[in-house]
């Protein structure tokens, strides 16, 4: 059976170890979406009682608001993930390493139920940076997510980010926070962005992995919905708030999208509001902020 497609039910979704299954409704509560994580946020000697824990949490979490995020396919883990979900009755399925349309139908062969599960492909390698177009267009895949840490890893660097004292524009960073992206992460969470509208699916920005930099993540939260993101990560439930106001419009945006969409209801072309000329692309960006709003 094929389950629903998946879409973010919210701004804000929050990592949890799987192997901590006391934070699991406290996540839940707090976030949009929590993604009970078999990879890299649970303990390896832990896994086997992290799939129990998944197994178990089936009775208390909505499945819509739940993802699950396995091992990446060909790792040992992945198999004994796959069937846990299976047992679990979850269908939404985080793949790390998504490195091509493969590295999906790993799901389905080593399971053949999995093939109708929905996918959440995390891109976090050079070959999965490369071949976004073929992921984005597999039909399980739901949404795009990417990953700078082990990408910067996988390119043999040591920092996706710059220093405040190394960034090569103003301020640097991400509407002049320090600390913003090196070019390659920034190029690949463009290109997740890009590939993820080509597709017509959601993308997902990455975490923003210093929890104490309550800035910086606010600042990149807002740069992603600005630019057409529609949800952030989080691995701390405490920055969950500063993703939800940012993608919250400002009042005065709610207020000109409604006179936009207003004046729009009797004028099919190009019309004036506030002596700003309005066509089709900006009567589609009030559109958008109304429904978030």
């Amino acid at each position: 059976m094929t389950a629903p497609h998946w879409t973010p039910p919210g701004p804000a979704i929050l990592f949890t170890p799987a192997d901590r299954p006391d934070r699991f409704g406290k996540a839940a509560g707090r976030a949009d979406a929590v993604i009970l994580d078999l990879e890299d946020g649970c303990r390896a000697e832990n896994r086997a009682t992290a799939r129990r824990n998944i197994i178990a949490a089936a009775d208390t979490l909505d499945p819509r608001r739940t993802v699950v995020r396995v091992n990446a396919p060909g790792s040992p883990d992945f198999p004994d993930d796959v069937r846990a979900l299976a047992d679990s009755g979850f269908t939404t399925v985080m793949l790390p390493k998504t490195g091509d349309a493969a590295c999906v139908d790993a799901l389905a062969a080593t399971l053949p139920e999995a093939s109708g599960w929905r996918v959440i492909a995390l891109v976090e390698t050079p070959r999965g940076v490369l071949n976004l177009a073929t992921v984005a267009a597999h039909r399980q895949v739901d949404a795009l997510f990417w990953g700078a840490e082990d990408l910067t890893a996988a390119l043999g660097g040591t920092s996706s980010r710059y220093g405040a004292t190394e960034s090569p524009t103003p301020g640097g960073g991400i509407s002049g926070h320090p600390g913003g992206y090196r070019e390659v992460p920034r190029l690949t969470r463009s290109l997740v962005l890009l590939h993820a509208a080509a597709a017509g699916i959601p993308a997902l920005d990455s975490i923003h992995a210093d929890t104490a930099d309550v800035g910086g993540a606010s600042a990149e939260a807002v740069d992603a919905a600005a630019s057409g993101f529609a949800a952030t990560v989080a691995v701390h439930p405490g920055l969950v708030p500063c993703i939800r106001d940012a993608y919250r419009p400002r009042p005065e945006q709610v207020d000109w999208a409604r006179r936009v969409v207003a004046a729009a209801a009797d004028n099919s072309g190009a019309l004036s509001v506030d002596g700003q000329m309005v066509d089709a692309p900006l009567r589609l960006q009030a559109e958008l902020i109304l429904s978030r709003s």
